[in-house]
């Protein structure tokens, strides 16, 4: 025996308002966290920022006064370090430097105040008015090159050397530690906030499709049931083997009303045997006409039932084909009786076989209800049955498309729907011709 198990978890009890005010608070306070998180992030890369800014301005000081103590010129009265950007400083030294004893000064300088970016610096030329012997200094790697270009140059005929720092955001960062850590952290939580929102709300939508299955199941079983039960009753009276026609009538009722209910059971193991691929499949070369002839009459019974008709219009030439008989008639069943079940009208259906290249291809196709093009996809899920209100005017489990899916599938076909709401829908499956 095959068991399905269908727990509604606690989930399902959670209204949709309640769920959704914990998803909004829980999102505000995620969005709360990441805003103070960067605004502090934020604060401690300016003063970062600011800190190296005044250690390089205090080096750049020491530089030039000590080339004005070297030149033996006056030390000016303001500052002669100007900040030009973010990251490129500009000494005014009013006098001719040598770019050696220029590099070996703010090294020291720099060393002597941790400043471990690296940086690029060169002299100004005033006889040439360019950047002369500008000079790349890494202190990862400790090599130097040279450029005349690479630094601009300032609108002035003055002495004055100038530092850039390329990469100093770069190597700020870096420095902060703790904060990149906290951040790393921040963007973890957040990840999997997600991933558990989402896994919330996808068991919240198999809990109420879990739901409306068992509401379904106990609203299909509880009629045949009902139905028997009532018989039988009948049934117990001693006369009623006076009416021999009575008799028979109830007993075929009851008869029919236990087939139903094997149907259903039927098709819950069925789904189940599937989920636990278990299935037993007996391939065979078949002839695709015929067992759509067979499913056809199968349903002779269904059709009367709802004075429906068919139109077959098997144009293959290639109908042979490598699938199990029995599941491949259940496929068809299962399109015909949808398309009996999902009607308002006078079902007319049509089935049409045709070739596509190496593929068999068949449509089924009905004037029933259709479905809406935010459906389709869904209605090849198990237990998923397109809504319908309080009504409970169709019956079933919402299973005969999942099944017809999974076994399509592994005959290695396909299948696809196109459909409109009141305009019916054609189902069509490709399969591989033997």
């Amino acid at each position: 025996m095959y068991e399905v198990t269908l727990n509604t978890p606690y989930l399902c009890n959670v209204s949709r308002n309640t769920l959704r005010i914990i998803i909004i608070l829980a999102a505000v306070s995620i969005a709360g966290i990441a805003v103070t998180q960067f605004y502090w992030v934020r604060k401690a890369f300016d003063l970062k920022e600011n800190q190296f800014n005044r250690d390089v301005n205090a080096s750049l000081q020491a530089v030039a006064n000590r080339i004005f103590e070297i030149n033996k010129t006056t030390v000016p009265t303001n500052s002669p370090v100007e900040q030009m950007s973010t990251n490129y400083f500009v000494v005014i030294v009013n006098g001719p430097v040598n770019a050696n004893v220029l590099g070996l000064l703010i090294a020291n300088e720099f060393e002597k105040r941790n400043i471990t970016a690296d940086y690029e610096y060169g002299v100004y030329d005033c006889e040439e008015q360019c950047m002369k012997g500008a000079v790349v200094e890494s202190t990862r790697s400790k090599k130097l090159t040279a450029s005349q270009t690479d630094l601009p140059t300032l609108k002035s005929d003055g002495y004055y050397f100038s530092v850039r720092f390329p990469s100093i955001e770069a190597n700020l960062i870096s420095q902060m530690g703790i904060w990149g850590f906290s951040s790393i952290v921040l963007v973890v939580v957040i990840f999997f906030f997600v991933y558990t929102l989402f896994v919330i709300l996808r068991q919240k939508r198999l809990s109420e499709i879990q739901k409306d299955f068992i509401n379904n199941m106990t609203h299909e079983f509880k009629t045949p049931l009902s139905t028997i039960g009532i018989s039988s009753e009948v049934l117990k009276d001693p006369s009623i083997v006076q009416t021999p026609d009575r008799l028979l009538n109830y007993a075929t009722i009851i008869q029919n009303e236990s087939t139903r209910l094997k149907q259903h059971v039927e098709r819950v193991l069925q789904i189940a045997k599937i989920e636990k691929d278990n299935v037993v499949m007996k391939k065979e070369r078949l002839d695709a006409h015929e067992v759509i002839r067979e499913a056809v009459q199968n349903s002779s019974v269904h059709l009367q039932e709802k004075n429906a008709t068919i139109d077959l219009q098997l144009n293959a030439h290639q109908t042979q084909i490598i699938a199990d008989r029995l599941h491949f008639t259940n496929i068809i069943f299962n399109l015909i009786d949808n398309a009996l079940k999902y009607n308002k009208n006078i079902p007319h259906l049509k089935i049409m076989t045709g070739n596509s290249g190496n593929q068999f291809v068949v449509e089924v196709r009905d004037n029933g209800i259709g479905i809406s093009a935010e459906n389709h996809k869904k209605i090849f899920h198990q237990f998923y049955r397109v809504p319908t209100g309080n009504l409970h005017d169709v019956k079933g489990f919402g299973l005969g498309l999942s099944y017809v899916q999974r076994m399509i599938q592994s005959f290695k076909g396909k299948v696809t729907v196109e459909s409109k709401l009141n305009e019916g829908s054609t189902f069509k499956i490709l399969l591989p011709t033997a």
